[in-house]
């Protein structure tokens, strides 16, 4: 992972902790893919992408989470799921950053069903 791509992670995680949520794990892999971010809201578990995009030529940070990047989340969730005793409720966010510094920072709640 490139240092800009590390550097957003953290800033999304820090983001989201001040937003109440509890970082569980961060960069979670298996053979499916990676998950930038797995952490805990109230009774539910979060699976967040995090997405830097200097620009929002070809539709910015939002538009690069695809029909096929969604697809190895789920997967990847799924995964990371069946290590559970038990399957709370769960939902996939994704947090977008248009800056480095994390001045832009914007949450998408449920960003997409699965």
């Amino acid at each position: 992972m490139s240092h800009r791509g590390a550097q957003a992670e953290q800033l999304a995680a820090q983001f989201l902790q001040r937003h109440g949520l509890k970082l569980l794990q961060q960069n979670y892999r298996c053979r499916y893919g990676e998950i930038d971010l797995i952490l805990q809201h109230g009774v539910t578990l979060v699976f967040a992408e995090v997405r830097l995009r200097s620009s929002s030529d070809f539709g910015g940070a939002a538009a690069s989470i695809n029909a096929a990047k969604q697809g190895r989340l789920i997967r990847t969730a799924q995964h990371y799921l069946a290590t559970l005793a038990h399957i709370p409720p769960c939902r996939f966010d994704a947090v977008l950053l248009q800056a480095g510094d994390g001045s832009d920072i914007e949450w998408l709640k449920d960003a997409f069903g699965a």
